[in-house]
């Protein structure tokens, strides 16, 4: 589906896309002249904590965030806020358990950790499990900006879509594979600062558009009908309350805490007290920008109630994820909307593929490769290998996940919270019990939670009823595994 009536032509969208690369290249240059893997996996540990707080916004927020969530609220109004406060409980967690852990480990790959308490296969199983939860998760995210990017310039310039992901990727390696996280923590903070000034500027122009202030669109009859964030009525539906805050969560402490893409970050500041204020900022200023998101996504919808604007719909599919660009791009709402739309646009394809292009190639290097233990002169040949075949991986799974049905945001957590449990129940039953167990069985124990797992939500109507399940996966499969590790304890020496 070609888009015709856009302020922007193909090629002055290009210029848009060049010259913003041209700024993530430059600052690669500064970040990048020392490309030790010291610097690629740690970035020497001299990050700022306050720059990596901010980053770690764009990156937690990413293309999900900006086209997907906003599109959510027409099938669930604010409910997604019931999954931000349980975020914010799970950041605490992070904060006051996970991060002196790990720093007292001094590790470079968070899985190390299981190496230590388990043994060589628990530490692999983790492993395994973080590149399978972030090579779908980085896919997903990727997958969405290209679509977007599709719909609005390059379907019009015959470029096909397999094409548009093999570029996007391209410009990531390039101005990734010499400084690594370090580059990533300053290139963030941009990014970071693109996504919210898009945000920002969209609000503002399309309540003028609407002739309201923001004010007057938060006490608007229109913005009453969907701002509901409490759901407490209906156990068995999705937006239920528990459901969302629990599952939010566990969701926050295996998405963030358990995840290397996010804990590399963190581990880049200089001490402890620095990672730990670096998470308690960004916990805080989530919980405002999700809520300013979904604002943007309310009044959206609005816009296209009160202008009789249809949902896009790309190939039979209706794309609640293109209301955003649909209404940016093509309702004569000027260029500075347009400007600002792509740039944020183009921050969060970057800001969410760069980091965990880093971090997939540190966890392959490190966990599956031992490349600490390998002389030094093999070493960077070697990450700079990995960096290339893990470019190569996500352009594929991308271009597989084009045949997905659903809001992408429901897709991606839905994935999470079958590849995330192991994950959590390995870290729990490391952290809150003593026992050792039989570690050549912790791979079957995890793949095992995952098809029970799978298998209970799938059960039919005539068991469950009428119930839906939603993030309440992730914690059930975590404790599955949790016991499933139980059975297999060893007897105390």
């Amino acid at each position: 589906m070609a888009v015709e009536s856009s302020l922007m032509t193909g090629t002055q969208i290009l210029l848009l896309i060049a010259a913003y690369f041209c700024l993530l290249m430059l600052i690669s240059y500064f970040t990048g002249k020392n490309d030790s893997n010291d610097t690629f996996f740690k970035a020497n540990k001299q990050s700022p904590w306050y720059i990596v707080a901010f980053g770690m916004i764009g990156a937690s927020l990413s293309g999900v965030t900006f086209i997907s969530v906003p599109g959510m609220i027409s099938g669930q109004q604010f409910a997604y806020m019931q999954g931000v406060l349980g975020f914010f409980v799970g950041y605490l967690f992070i904060v006051f358990v996970l991060l002196p852990l790990y720093y007292k480990l001094d590790v470079t790959s968070i899985y190390q950790y299981l190496e230590q308490r388990f043994g060589k296969v628990s530490y692999k199983t983790g492993a395994f499990f973080f590149l399978l939860s972030r090579v779908t998760g980085a896919s997903f995210r990727l997958f969405l900006v290209a679509l977007v990017m599709q719909y609005i310039v390059f379907e019009q310039l015959g470029v096909p879509f397999w094409t548009t992901v093999a570029i996007s990727i391209l410009l990531i390696w390039i101005y990734t594979f010499r400084g690594g996280i370090k580059t990533i923590v300053w290139t963030d903070t941009l990014q970071t600062l693109a996504m919210l000034t898009a945000v920002g500027v969209a609000i503002y122009l399309i309540n003028q558009k609407l002739d309201w202030s923001y004010l007057e669109f938060l006490n608007s009859d229109e913005f009453g009908t969907k701002k509901r964030i409490f759901f407490f009525d209906d156990p068995n539906s999705k937006t239920y309350f528990w459901k969302y805050f629990i599952g939010g969560i566990f969701i926050a402490i295996s998405m963030t805490g358990l995840d290397q893409d996010m804990m590399q970050k963190n581990l880049t500041c200089k001490t402890k007290k620095d990672s730990q204020k670096n998470m308690i900022a960004m916990a805080t200023l989530l919980v405002i920008v999700n809520f300013v998101f979904l604002s943007l996504g309310a009044l959206l919808f609005i816009y296209a109630d009160k202008f009789g604007l249809q949902i896009p719909v790309v190939d039979g599919k209706t794309r609640t994820d293109l209301l955003f660009p649909e209404i940016a791009m093509n309702q004569g709402l000027g260029a500075g909307l347009a400007i600002t739309f792509l740039i944020g646009l183009i921050a969060a394809a970057y800001s969410s593929a760069d980091s965990a292009l880093t971090s997939l190639t540190t966890s392959f290097s490190v966990d599956f490769l031992n490349i600490e233990k390998r002389p030094k002169n093999e070493q960077k040949p070697l990450r700079k290998k990995v960096h290339i075949g893990v470019s190569i991986v996500l352009i594929l799974v991308v271009i597989l996940f084009n045949n997905l049905d659903g809001n992408v945001v429901g897709n991606l957590f839905k994935f999470a919270t079958f590849t995330y449990g192991p994950l959590l129940g390995l870290f729990a039953f490391g952290i809150l019990t003593k026992f050792q167990i039989k570690d050549n069985y912790a791979w079957i124990v995890g793949l095992s939670a995952i098809a029970i797992t799978y298998l209970i939500t799938t059960l039919p109507e005539s068991i469950i009823g009428s119930y839906q399940f939603h993030w309440e996966i992730l914690p059930l499969n975590g404790l599955l595994t949790f016991i499933g590790l139980i059975l297999i304890r060893r007897k105390q020496d």
